[in-house]
């Protein structure tokens, strides 16, 4: 063959392996509302930046006549790439390819990626659409899975670690996504369950729908699997994209600080009226957030999960924070089991890869009953003291109103390792409201004397004084002034060094 012959069988076999299960597949994809997945990586990527590797990887199983049917890529379309010019590998199950089947050749295909990403220092994306384990390779596919499970794990705190599930995920495929850091899902077109609604009928009679079992809505609000949900993929990627710029490319850099317009010494006037003088009325700590952050611009997590607790990333100064906050507008911002969990996970993240933590505190204790106690809130409230207390990045905290009992030590206290401890002067520190204390201490008065002993118990404690006296708050502050206070503190702490004893891990409360 002459050199042109040469190039124009690779140009022939390289179309080939771009058309996946071919043109009637992608036209089938395609008109379910889905892009193919060399679309969703171009979309993902900043533009013509994608090299593919392994694009010609066939598959060994001669079951059921497999042999005959190989396509090129085996449905897994990886490789590298770059979002924001910063380098990320990238993977995406090919639906149009046996349905997007895990085979034991494309668990080579993404275990070499997972290897590339860990030993270069870069995040790694994966684009899920797929129905799980090739059933004609039976044993060989479920080792595929395991081998993929074993790099996440060893990946885990090391680069940041995404999953996108932009179709079905089941079976043995949920897993990958489970022991990544953050889940996306798309509105209505993508699902989530480890045995779909045929079986969960067969064996409990339940009548499911897919959207029922394990669609978006299901694990952004009830499970707490699904981190984020876009409308469509296009604005899904966008979003991962967005989280990326919060975090660094791995747990040895510094996460990527960006140039801020808006002056670390800006007042915020709204908060001086944002607090209702009546302790019981509810207000959204969204608004103050929205308020104390640069360009007013707050990128929550788990919006819709335990909405009593909000975590999320935002910048002070041009610096990247993570922002955990009670939420007096659900449930009083009590601490529960769901929001118990939601805060531990989202503080270890921050803590696996530098990024300070700010606490805004406005608890009034932990979520009392039976089902709550039953189902082990004693074991789940664990979780964010220890979380707390293991970080060893710069943590800030403000008590905005009430830190009540238990709630108040966990919460990112002094005494749980707080760096910077600030409150509003109408912060109330105590054991429990005024009115509950009165009614155990002075169970027997009458009504106006104990109207004088609660008058007298809120001028003891339901104030930040007694605290600051003892060094518990650093510094008393107006609401005004969070901005500038928390950058201040955050400036402070910024070559904050602090190490753990040394173990092989701790044995947190799971």
């Amino acid at each position: 063959m002459t050199q042109e012959e040469i190039y124009l069988a690779f140009e022939a076999h390289n179309r080939v392996a771009e058309q996946g299960g071919g043109e009637k597949a992608i036209n089938k994809q395609k008109k379910s509302g889905k892009n193919t997945a060399r679309e969703r990586i171009n979309m993902l990527l900043d533009e013509e930046s994608f090299v593919e590797l392994d694009k010609f990887v066939l598959h060994d199983c001669n079951n059921y006549n497999m042999q005959e049917k190989r396509i090129t890529g085996d449905g897994i379309v990886g490789g590298y790439g770059r979002i924001d010019g910063r380098l990320v590998y990238v993977y995406a199950y090919d639906f149009t390819v046996y349905g997007g089947s895990l085979s034991r050749s494309n668990a080579n295909k993404i275990v070499k990626l997972q290897k590339l990403a860990l030993k270069n220092g870069a995040p790694i994306i994966a684009l899920n659409d797929s129905g799980g384990a090739r059933i004609q390779e039976g044993v060989m596919a479920l080792s595929g899975y395991s081998d993929i499970f074993y790099q996440n794990i060893k990946a885990s705190g090391v680069i940041p670690q995404i999953s996108a599930i932009l179709g079905p995920c089941a079976g043995g495929a949920c897993y990958s996504p489970a022991l990544t850091d953050f889940i996306f899902m798309v509105k209505e077109s993508s699902y989530m369950f480890v045995t779909g609604p045929d079986v969960v009928k067969a064996v409990t009679q339940e009548e499911l729908t897919q959207e029922e079992l394990g669609g978006s809505t299901t694990h952004a609000s009830k499970s707490g699997v699904a981190h984020f949900v876009g409308r469509n993929e296009e604005e899904t990627l966008m979003m991962i994209r967005e989280l990326l710029s919060f975090l660094p490319s791995n747990n040895m850099e510094d996460p990527p600080r960006t140039a801020s317009g808006d002056s670390p010494n800006r007042t915020c006037e709204k908060l001086q009226t944002l607090i209702p003088d009546d302790p019981n009325l509810p207000y959204d700590i969204k608004e103050l957030i929205e308020e104390v952050v640069d360009e007013h611009y707050f990128f929550e997590v788990m919006q819709q999960f335990a909405q009593n607790i909000v975590v999320g990333f935002a910048r002070m100064n041009g610096r990247p924070v993570g922002i955990v906050a009670n939420q007096p507008a659900y449930l009083a911002g009590v601490l529960d089991i769901d929001a118990s969990d939601k805060a531990a996970r989202f503080i270890r993240f921050c803590d696996c890869f530098d990024i300070p933590i700010i606490t805004l505190e406005d608890v009034p204790g932990f979520l009392p009953g039976r089902d709550q106690e039953h189902n082990g809130i004693i074991r789940h409230g664990a979780k964010i003291i220890f979380a707390y207390v293991e970080a060893t990045v710069p943590k800030i905290t403000l008590i905005t109103r009430k830190a009540y009992g238990g709630a108040y030590i966990v919460m990112s206290s002094k005494e749980s390792g707080s760096d910077v401890n600030l409150a509003y002067p109408g912060a109330e520190i105590a054991v429990m409201g005024a009115a509950g204390a009165v009614n155990i201490l002075h169970r027997s008065l009458g009504e106006e004397e104990k109207k004088k002993a609660t008058d007298d118990y809120i001028k003891l404690f339901s104030n930040p004084y007694r605290a600051a006296e003892k060094g518990y708050i650093d510094e008393i502050i107006l609401p005004k002034d969070t901005r500038r206070k928390l950058i201040q503190a955050l400036e402070m702490t910024e070559n904050k060094t602090e190490t753990n004893p040394p173990k092989k891990h701790g044995n947190i409360p799971l």
